[in-house]
């Protein structure tokens, strides 16, 4: 089998030889390894050269057709093809696409439709949301009054009714759903029904869900929702950035508070990568690649369940699970996210649902489908990835057996090649 994209640096390799050869080594853990960190994908060709296009080196201040530079008659085509492509691909009626990352773009979302020290309600870290939700560490719980509800002790999914009585009590300016770490379906309309009952703005970050909402595999939120937010990356399979998309109503607020109000100039680079991965998102080949990624969690979720490992909430609905190792194996999440790199697996340590651990050395690991998916690989690999994990953790502490299954790992990934 021949790899998808062949990829050209030469150069960079004639001028820098040394960020030439550390890109390539990357390049080669990404195709002899097994990529589990459910935030990660791989792109094609046609989005990292978008991304590496002379779009680069242009200013383009303001929006299309209104900029505080000239010479940006080409750069409005790049960023209006990308704003049209999202609005067709989620059914949005206005879609910002300059926000840089996930984190921005919450804080541009939030900076619109809140004052300093209004009230929210967002879903704890510990129970599957991200620090931008409300984390006392980060802005949003520095600058706002967050009210975080959490998941049902004995299920670990969420509790609608619970959130409910919350939120009449809480009285919040927004409630904010769809998360970074929570593996079952979300139940958005519900969320609807909720922020309705209370009179608040209803916000969904689908950063981690946003390919499976797109392609009609996860319910999208996008079309009945005030604000939505998300990365580009993920399961949209795009470059590294992220956008905003909100009813019309709402425009003007969001595209003030991305800029001027926390932005200056857009990386347009990144802005024609996100719409060369949107027209391929609009494709039909990408649906089935969705559901394929839900597949895959599913036979990987029942294979590492079989081996004896304790999945959170029991199973998983979309690309991601979380595994409780420490009850499972008796090893920690920072142990168990060793052993496995040092087998050519890559996760992260996470924390679970009323984890007594610390969150940096937590008592789960994190993993999810999407990059193995788009290397091509189907349910009956997910079984052998599912024996490879249980083989790792039971040899964690063992660098010789980790080598040898490391050897078994880069020959059964060398079978399904993405990048020369």
């Amino acid at each position: 089998m021949e790899a998808r994209y062949q990829l050209h640096l030469d150069c960079l390799k004639k001028q820098d030889k040394a960020v030439f050869d550390a890109i390539e080594a990357e390049k080669k853990r990404q195709m002899e390894g097994i990529e589990l960190i459910p935030s990660e994908n791989l792109v094609s060709q046609a989005v990292l050269e978008a991304m590496g296009s002379v779009a680069t080196n242009k200013y383009s201040e303001g929006y299309p057709g209104k900029r505080y530079y000239g010479g940006n008659e080409f750069i409005d085509v790049l960023e209006n093809l990308a704003i049209e492509r999202a609005k067709k691909l989620f059914g949005a009626e206005h879609v910002n696409v300059q926000p840089n990352s996930g984190s921005p773009a919450n804080m541009a979302a939030y900076y619109a439709l809140m004052d300093v020290g209004d009230t929210f309600m967002g879903l704890k870290l510990t129970e599957g949301g991200h620090l931008t939700h409300g984390h006392p560490v980060n802005f949003s719980g520095k600058l706002y009054k967050c009210v975080q509800y959490g998941v049902d002790p004995k299920t670990e999914m969420l509790d609608y009714d619970a959130i409910e009585k919350q939120a009449k009590e809480a009285k919040p300016k927004l409630i904010l759903s769809g998360y970074t770490a929570y593996p079952r379906a979300i139940d958005f309309k519900r969320f609807r029904e909720i922020c309705d009952t209370v009179g608040a703005y209803c916000m969904a970050d689908i950063a981690h869900i946003a390919g499976l909402c797109a392609a009609g595999v996860h319910e999208n939120p996008v079309p009945y929702f005030d604000v939505v937010t998300t990365t580009t990356h993920k399961t949209l399979r795009g470059p590294r950035s992220a956008m905003i998309m909100c009813k019309q109503e709402l425009a003007e607020k969001i595209d003030k508070a991305v800029f001027p109000g926390l932005q200056g100039g857009p990386h347009e680079h990144t802005i024609a990568a996100k719409a060369v991965a949107f027209g391929e998102a609009l494709k039909p080949d990408f649906k089935e690649y969705a559901k394929q990624i839900v597949k895959n969690a599913r036979a990987l979720a029942q294979g590492l369940t079989e081996s004896g490992l304790r999945l959170v909430t029991g199973g998983t609905d979309n690309h991601l699970m979380l595994v409780d190792v420490f009850k499972s194996r008796g090893i920690t999440g920072k142990q168990a996210e060793h052993a496995l790199e040092l087998a050519g697996i890559y996760c992260n340590k996470n924390t679970i649902p009323f984890d007594t651990r610390s969150p940096w050395d937590p008592s789960g690991i994190r993993i999810g489908t999407p990059v193995l998916t788009t290397r091509g690989m189907k349910e009956s690999e997910m079984k052998e990835v599912a024996g490879f994990i249980a083989k790792a953790l039971d040899a964690h502490s063992d660098e010789a057996k980790l080598a040898s299954i490391k050897k078994n790992v880069k020959e059964f990934c060398s079978g399904f090649p993405f990048y020369k």
